[in-house]
């Protein structure tokens, strides 16, 4: 079973994971696989070059990921154009690594994603346990994380699913707007769920 582990931007998606590696479950994280897709050598940062120029690059020849966020993140257009470029690419990724999990036996595995409602990448699981958190926590930790400023933190909720629609396509729900030991004690109570639920009838 493949849960599909979302949440929007300082939700506290990783957190999560981490609760869930603990207790010996393994995961994929999308953003993971797409920074891989656009590493040194690889097509789709060939194909951001030629549309933006050297200068979306760092001097040692990476993506300037900042650079590339106030590009795309004020223009759909330009939004659109980077994910036909990588989400084909991050998908067929995602499947291999789906299948190195699968064939290590446990009984369920998480893809973690951020985009997991938006894109095509809730095909791929079984179930989606949504990471919830109001909205202005969401953007100070943020604030806190990534050092921007709360203009383009606010432009990346706005690109991503409401936080209505993201509940509305719950399997489940994590609260992550309390203490850490109340994350814990949902992350086991699901774990138990999902061992359960992939358990055979007998």
């Amino acid at each position: 079973m493949v849960v599909g582990l979302t949440g929007g931007i300082g939700s506290g998606k990783s957190a999560v994971a981490d609760a869930f590696g603990a207790l010996g479950i393994g995961w994929i994280d999308a953003d993971h696989v797409a920074r891989e897709v656009v590493m040194p050598g690889e097509p789709a940062l060939a194909a951001i070059v030629e549309r933006y120029g050297d200068t979306i690059l760092q001097p040692n020849g990476t993506l300037d990921r900042r650079a590339l966020r106030s590009r795309i993140f004020d223009d759909a257009a330009e939004r659109r154009w980077l994910e036909g470029e990588t989400h084909p690419r991050i998908r067929q990724r995602l499947l291999t690594h789906l299948a190195r999990l699968r064939a290590a036996g446990a009984p369920y595995c998480l893809l973690v994603s951020p985009l997991l409602i938006e894109s095509s990448q809730h095909e791929l699981v079984d179930r989606i346990l949504v990471v919830d958190v109001p909205r202005e926590i969401q953007i100070e930790r943020t604030l806190a994380r990534d050092g921007v400023d709360r203009r383009q933190v606010e432009s990346i909720l706005s690109a991503q699913s409401s936080r209505e629609r993201r509940l509305a396509a719950a399997d489940d729900v994590i609260d992550n707007g309390s203490t850490r030991r109340h994350l814990l004690d949902q992350v086991a109570r699901l774990d138990a769920k999902y061992r359960q639920l992939h358990a055979p009838a007998e």
